[in-house]
């Protein structure tokens, strides 16, 4: 169980529990459940504040509330222990999952995981591949005209930059558009865009500061992706920095860690397969840091989702560039050293972490390169 799963079981649990009439039938479910990391001396891996956001419309105590979902929910598959704490908080140990099924799992879905599911999937017949070079291409000149366009102002250019992100990583989740909140109908593929029918309007969008005046035609001076990416990495409301460095190709820049993170997994792939060997998930022992930034992307995603944030996001694949370009070294056999079970699984893993990056980096419009 993930993160994400997690969090769809809790709400799961409340919804029951009111249709079973443990909780009172007038108690509102909430649409989603806040799960994150226990902080360090807590209790279990992650928790939960639901039972505090059921009790007011349950006239329960926060306490009594969480005690009825415990009941439920340490009978759910992949939850091994729930405890609570405090006035009502739910604390969770999941159940150990493999590194293999992890990896099988991304590689299954792709640069789709860590959407939610499909509650109704239409039949796809040309499911979406695992990265996302191939409409690369056409989809960066499309926006080379969109935001080089000439009178678009400072503020309209990031606000199409922000708004089109958060209508991808919102139909991660199955989100529709409402008063409040944004949202495509198509979960991200390569090709993927918003239209101008879907981008919404003044008064349904978070609040966007525009591009400082004093930064003049940033598109122009860093490139269509670099600039969306510092439009990107900090809130909505605050103001971007167009810093020199976005155009550094070394470790000091971000965007450039990042992107180039999916071409050395990509790489590695190339540079296995002339060694003769492939990929094979598999248990990897001591690599705890990449696998964690792995295992929790679908609850990044989802909270990116949630709080309109492609911040979240953007911290979350820089995250995962580094512990990726930490690991690759130890991927390939070194000297005499031949092909072994464990470097088909390291290189497993490396594949899955270059499949996550092209995947957050296609959600953010922005091209996930080959080669760098």
């Amino acid at each position: 169980m993930t993160p994400a799963d997690l969090s769809r079981t809790v709400v799961r649990a409340v919804r029951c529990a009111v249709e079973d009439g443990e909780l009172p039938a007038d108690a509102v479910v909430p649409d989603r459940v806040v799960v994150e990391r226990t902080r360090p001396g807590g209790v279990g891996e992650y928790a939960t504040p639901v039972a505090f956001q059921v009790a007011r419309s349950a006239r329960r105590a926060p306490g009594e509330v969480a005690a009825v979902l415990a009941r439920r929910l340490e009978v759910a598959d992949g939850i091994e222990r729930v405890e609570i704490s405090g006035a009502g908080f739910l604390n969770f140990v999941l159940r150990k999952r493999s590194v293999a099924d992890l990896l099988r799992e991304i590689h299954a879905q792709g640069i789709r995981y860590g959407c939610a599911p499909d509650p109704d999937p239409d039949p796809d017949p040309d499911p979406a591949p695992d990265h996302a070079p191939d409409h690369a291409p056409d989809r960066e000149r499309e926006r080379d005209r969109d935001l080089a366009a000439v009178p678009a102002p400072r503020a309209e250019v990031r606000a199409r930059v922000v708004r089109d992100a958060l209508l991808r990583i919102a139909a991660t989740q199955g989100s529709t558009p409402n008063a409040t909140e944004p949202a495509p109908s198509t979960a991200p593929t390569p090709s993927t865009a918003p239209t101008q029918d879907t981008v919404p309007t003044p008064d349904t969008a978070p609040n966007i500061a525009p591009v400082p005046a004093r930064e003049g035609d940033v598109v122009a001076r860093f490139g269509v992706d670099a600039a969306a990416w510092a439009m990107l990495a900090v809130a909505p409301h605050e103001s971007p920095v167009f810093a020199e460095r976005l155009l550094a190709q070394d470790e000091s820049n971000e965007f450039f860690r990042v992107r180039y993170a999916h071409s050395r997994a990509r790489a590695l792939t190339r540079n296995a397969a002339q060694l003769g060997f492939e990929s094979l998930p598999g248990e990897v022992v001591g690599e705890n840091a990449l696998l964690r930034v792995l295992a929790e992307h679908p609850l990044a995603l989802e909270a990116a989702a949630h709080h309109r944030a492609p911040e979240r996001l953007v911290r979350q694949l820089v995250e995962l560039a580094d512990a990726l370009l930490d690991f690759q070294y130890r991927v390939l056999p070194q000297g005499d050293e031949k092909p072994s079970a464990a470097h088909r699984s390291r290189l497993a893993v490396a594949e899955a972490a270059g499949t996550v990056l092209a995947g957050g980096l296609t959600l953010l419009g922005m091209d996930a390169p080959e080669r760098l």
